[in-house]
């Protein structure tokens, strides 16, 4: 029962916020995709566009649009709550401890509301590691249903490639004996079975995403071959021995604050709340801990080694969570009620954020105002470039996506090729693809810029510049009402 009612109540939760938050930009390219289904597009695997299939039900409802990210949200809650009492959470104040723990950290709060590949990722990891821990303790030949949720996680965010050493290491620990067996391997076999779709697409379009992706994540050059339409991207990571150590330290303490409040029980809990409760019965099964601590510590070693060469960004190791959420849960059994305090202080200040998202209501600094740079204003910039007289393009794909979703009918618009950072806007499956030596009609572009991007053959004929304010509607003209505007938008004319 209380496991019910806290699914319950975080799913009835995550339903709110994501009825008051905006669309994201990121959220708005991958919504984009759902509209044109493949096995493959320039940044990612084709999970999240599955998941964003409501947008085709009702075009510009950003809650229909995250419907499917809501659904994998109550779905991984159901699968970690199996997983955790299959590991031997027996203690019900224990279980329901690790899924609010697991719910209410800043990654699991953002993984529920906004849809990403982390929905994807975060929904197979559990899959993943419920059967492993099935195959480890019962029936090896659940090693084969393992396999599925890997392709189908891989088929979501490449990251999933992890969950291999981790439960490598689990049947070390545990049961070793199984390598000797077929099941582990026709394991592996059935996960190649369900990637293969995307794989094949790779090598029909140039290994265009994991071209992209391996440059992404490791700070080098891509293009040539591999992916020409990501040659534009290069990226370089810390290199002085003094750069390492401080690249390292970061990455240590943005893992540590993705807990958010519950980081201080957790590194005060040996001090606090002794006398409040008494030891839990849970007593962790051999298969069952040695799975957590493997899918724990190895995404935070693998990316702590990666932040060594290359910048790493907050969310790539973020799937640990799961794991180490049973884990806290039982070193937080002394101080329960101190964890659920921050737990729940945790959803209250993200429930303020969202609301803020929403009114501009809260007197924020700048800094701290990336969720009105990433949703205000769009709405109301769509409706301008839907009145213009002639066709609107964008020199970045966040504007591109954020036109098209709160325009449904701005069809014709895309990205200008060769001004910012390539995407699966310039390979004309998702929008129309633009070859400047071909456009002999006015068009207009929308950029960020603070002058006219300079385009071959053409020339500025007109322009309009907007700016969007906390709490007013866009105005137009040259010098802002506000001294610190969100956004600095400018539609410029261009004709040959």
């Amino acid at each position: 029962m209380f496991i019910l009612l806290l699914i319950c109540g975080l799913v009835a939760w995550r339903l709110a916020i994501a009825a008051l938050i905006p669309v994201t930009q990121d959220e708005a390219y991958y919504f984009d995709w759902a509209r044109h289904l493949a096995w493959g597009y320039f940044d990612h695997p084709p999970g999240v566009a599955l998941l964003g299939l409501g947008v085709r039900l009702e075009p510009g409802s950003v809650f229909m649009a995250r419907l499917g990210g809501l659904l994998a949200g109550l779905a991984t809650l159901v699968v970690l709550d199996r997983l955790y009492r299959r590991c031997g959470l027996t203690d019900v104040r224990d279980r329901v401890l690790a899924l609010l723990l697991a719910g209410a950290t800043l990654a699991g709060v953002a993984g529920g509301v906004i849809t990403t590949p982390d929905s994807v990722l975060a929904l197979t990891w559990a899959l993943a590691l419920h059967e492993a821990e099935r195959a480890l303790a019962v029936d090896p030949r659940r090693w084969i249903t393992a396999g599925i949720a890997i392709g189908l996680g891989l088929l979501g965010k490449y990251t999933m490639f992890l969950i291999g050493p981790v439960l490598l290491l689990a049947i070390l620990g545990a049961n070793w004996r199984q390598l000797l067996t077929r099941w582990p391997y026709l394991g592996a076999g059935a996960a190649l079975l369900v990637f293969a779709p995307n794989l094949i697409w790779n090598a029909q379009n140039d290994w265009l995403t994991l071209g992209f992706q391996f440059g992404h994540g490791f700070a080098t050059e891509v293009g040539g071959a591999v992916a020409p339409e990501a040659g534009a991207i290069v990226q370089s990571g810390p290199e002085m021995p003094g750069e390492r150590a401080a690249s390292l330290l970061g990455y240590l303490g943005v893992q540590l604050a993705l807990w958010g409040l519950i980081a201080l029980p957790i590194l005060l809990a040996p001090w606090i709340g002794r006398r409040e409760v008494g030891l839990s019965d849970s007593r962790l099964t051999t298969p069952g801990r040695t799975l957590l601590l493997a899918a724990s510590l190895f995404p935070l070693s693998f990316f702590a080694l990666v932040a060594l060469i290359s910048d790493v960004e907050a969310n790539w190791p973020a799937m640990y969570l799961l794991g180490a959420a049973p884990l806290a849960a039982l070193w937080l059994r002394r101080a329960r009620r101190w964890a659920w305090m921050a737990a729940l202080a945790n959803l209250a200040l993200v429930t303020l954020y969202a609301i803020h998202a929403a009114t501009a209501a809260l007197p924020l600094p700048d800094s701290q105002n990336r969720i009105l740079r990433e949703t205000h204003g769009f709405a109301e910039l769509a409706g301008i470039a839907a009145g213009l007289d002639a066709p609107v393009h964008a020199d970045r794909y966040q504007l591109t996506a954020m036109l098209r979703f709160h325009r449904p009918d701005l069809t014709a618009t895309s990205q200008w090729p060769g001004l910012t950072r390539p995407s699966e806007y310039l390979r004309g499956r998702i929008a129309p693809r633009i070859d400047p030596p071909t456009v002999t009609a006015p068009v207009w572009l929308l950029t960020r810029a603070g002058a006219p991007p300079a385009i071959q053959g053409f020339h500025v004929t007109a322009e309009r510049h907007l700016f969007d304010c906390p709490g007013r509607p866009l105005s137009e003209g040259v010098e802002p009402p506000c001294r610190r505007p969100l956004h600095r938008w400018s539609f410029y004319r261009y004709e040959r």
